[in-house]
């Protein structure tokens, strides 16, 4: 697809149901019993690949669009899959189930595409084994395929290296089925939708700095979640209104989750006329209106415990600070080269080539602001938040930016680039 430079963004918009929250949402109401009732769900390529796998192990989901219904059969009510579960891009799907099928009576294979295959599984598997989980990787290679016997576990206490809600949850909904009590340490906290989830189904999860517990739970019971907007979906339409002359933007119900909530930091230290309005809490989840207008940002540091709050923005942070007055330093950031793509080697080869001035580090970027940009062929690698970032950059840069495998923004936002048109005609 190609884009252009534009003059204000103006009005309002809705960004889609947040996907951590959402891919949760299914997984929970599927091993709960009864009734869970999802509204604001997010239609996405990787939510849906969630639906589809607990569709193969006997769970009835009726999909309405803005709501779900999911007809749950309890903690042991999964059936064995006919089939090799497929987890298409989804490394959230991939990672969170595997913690509940460690404990099935039955075995299963799950796969994924290309993406998946190559993204480290060890990180869950290695705790997961220690609880006494029978996870392989078939290629031996860390990686996707994992066939995954189901067998009895057992409680732990483990100090995870990374600060990851993937590898977390995955631990925790495993400690649903273990004997003893289950613990992760992480060094910074990582997103907590699942603790907060899972008390709302019923379980018995308890957090102390940054530990978080569970109790192995008879039952958890069916109930009904309210999705609010993603931040890093808003996060797009939060730079596009900072960084393009002229611009002012609502963004509607959006989730404000502390442990999500770190875009909103980095602008603010970067000068942004950013308002939170509307502030609400809706079972468990904050949420609120973001009203961002144009602003002369400058350059900052982001690094250590703010970056598992922002770990899915910071490429969207590193196009804002092209446009920044002064040095923009990102560290702590390894992560980035292992999710859907390098996203620390992409965003720099891509920035560059728009003429902005950026160096590689091993664990980030260090951007200095302010040089000219223009138009260029981008290689998106597939990846929906690169894809996303360079469209929004397009709009500061003069000439034509060429957007490779544009529609992999159907993983988490189908609908971006008509919204993002909408509002810069």
């Amino acid at each position: 697809m190609e884009f252009t430079k534009k003059g204000g963004l103006r009005g309002e918009v809705t960004v889609p149901g947040d996907k951590s929250i959402s891919h949760r949402a299914v997984m929970f109401g599927s091993i709960a019993k009864g009734l869970t009732e999802i509204h604001g769900f997010l239609q996405g390529a990787d939510c849906l690949s969630t639906i589809s796998c607990f569709e193969k192990m006997g769970i009835a989901i009726e999909n309405q669009g803005d709501r779900v219904l999911v007809h749950g059969k309890g903690l042991r009510g999964l059936t064995p899959p006919e089939m090799v579960l497929d987890c298409g891009n989804s490394g959230t799907t991939t990672r969170l189930i595997s913690g509940i099928l460690s404990a099935q009576d039955f075995d299963v294979t799950l796969t994924g595409d290309e993406s998946i295959q190559k993204r480290p599984m060890k990180r869950i598997m290695e705790p997961l084994s220690m609880m006494g989980a029978d996870i392989k990787s078939i290629h031996d290679n860390g990686c996707a395929p994992l066939f995954i016997h189901g067998t009895r576990l057992k409680g732990i206490s483990y100090t995870s290296r990374v600060a990851s809600a993937q590898v977390k949850s995955a631990i925790l909904l495993a400690g649903l089925y273990a004997e003893g009590t289950t613990s992760v340490t992480e060094p910074f906290v990582s997103r907590n939708h699942s603790e907060l989830m899972l008390s709302l189904f019923g379980a018995q999860v308890a957090s102390e700095g940054t530990t978080a517990s569970i109790r192995p739970a008879s039952e958890l019971y069916g109930t009904k979640v309210e999705v609010p907007g993603d931040i890093s979906s808003a996060a797009y339409f939060i730079a596009a209104g900072l960084m393009v002359p002229g611009s002012e933007l609502l963004i509607r119900n959006v989730g404000v989750n502390p442990t999500r909530d770190g875009i909103l930091h980095v602008c603010r230290k970067m000068g942004a006329d950013l308002e939170l309005l509307n502030l609400r809490k809706d079972r468990g989840e904050p949420t609120a209106d973001i009203l961002v207008r144009h602003s002369n940002l400058h350059g900052t540091e982001i690094s250590g415990a703010v970056i598992p709050t922002l770990i899915d923005e910071l490429p969207m942070i590193a196009a804002m600070a092209c446009v920044a007055e002064g040095e923009t330093v990102i560290r702590d950031a390894a992560e980035l080269k292992v999710k859907e793509s390098n996203r620390i080697a992409v965003m720099t080869e891509g920035l560059t080539a728009m003429g902005a001035n950026v160096r590689e580090t091993e664990d980030g970027m260090i951007i200095t602001g302010g040089a000219p940009l223009h138009g260029a062929v981008i290689n998106s690698c597939k990846d929906h938040r690169i894809a996303m970032t360079f469209a929004v950059t397009a709009l500061c840069a003069d000439g034509v930016t060429t957007i490779q495998d544009a529609d992999c923004v159907n993983i988490s936002y189908p609908g971006f680039y008509e919204d993002l048109r909408r509002l810069a005609p």
